[in-house]
């Protein structure tokens, strides 16, 4: 891919790239299926350029040379993302958990101030199909003996600061450079005897693309087999 620049930052359409390259290979016989799947999730979970390369060095295609990989986007092209903030609503803008749950999923508008409060409850905020109320949204979350899970979709800058006491914020998601035009997600906040978690996951219609599409491979792969 790009040798001297292994640490690069890897894009959407960078993994979709490689994961094309692999369906392909699965479908001329040169992928068991055990195989394709392993790369495949690698390939999703991958952060950088070097992560990408090593799945697709020993194909055919690989060895033929993609297309050379953008390293900037050019300015003045709209970007998925412009449709999902939406600038001048209010959104929602809070959540609260009592010795119970709340969620929030879906087609939902996230408020550029967020306040989830969880006494030993939990709530889930998704923002893989969510709109954004501006380009920065600012999460707070007060947990006491109990826990928030925040899901964000490719693309979507993460920044962390909460504290956690006896309980913990993951930050596995933070400092993980933005698509153009993607929003920024800020957590903060405190968890006492409780925890934040931050999770990065491909939106609920890809992934059933991706399923599909691996049953129909696996469908003409039973044909020729027959």
């Amino acid at each position: 891919m790009t040798e001297d620049l292994p640490e690069l930052r890897a894009s959407d359409t960078d993994r979709e790239r490689v994961a094309e390259i692999l369906r392909d290979a699965l479908a001329e016989g040169r992928l068991a299926m055990e195989e394709f799947d392993e790369r495949l999730d690698a390939t999703y979970k991958a952060r950088t350029y070097g992560e990408l390369e090593p799945l697709t060095a020993d194909l055919p295609v690989a060895a033929a040379g993609p297309a050379p990989l953008s390293l900037r986007k050019e300015s003045g092209v709209p970007t998925p993302w412009a449709e999902r903030i939406v600038s001048g609503t209010e959104g929602s803008a809070v959540g609260l958990s009592l010795m119970g749950g709340f969620q929030r999923k879906g087609r939902w508008t996230i408020g550029r101030r967020f306040t989830a409060a969880c006494l030993m409850g939990g709530g889930q905020i998704d923002l893989r199909e969510a709109n954004f109320a501006g380009p920065e949204v600012v999460i707070s979350c007060w947990v006491l003996m109990g826990g928030v899970n925040i899901v964000v979709p490719p693309g979507v800058e993460v920044d962390v600061r909460g504290l956690g006491i006896m309980g913990g914020f993951d930050a596995l998601e933070d400092g993980a450079p933005g698509e153009p035009g993607a929003p920024r997600v800020v957590v903060k906040g405190l968890a006492l005897m409780g925890g934040v978690g931050v999770e990065r996951k491909l939106p609920r219609a890809e992934r059933r693309r991706l399923k599909e599409e691996r049953r129909r491979l696996e469908d003409d792969g039973r044909k020729e087999l027959d």
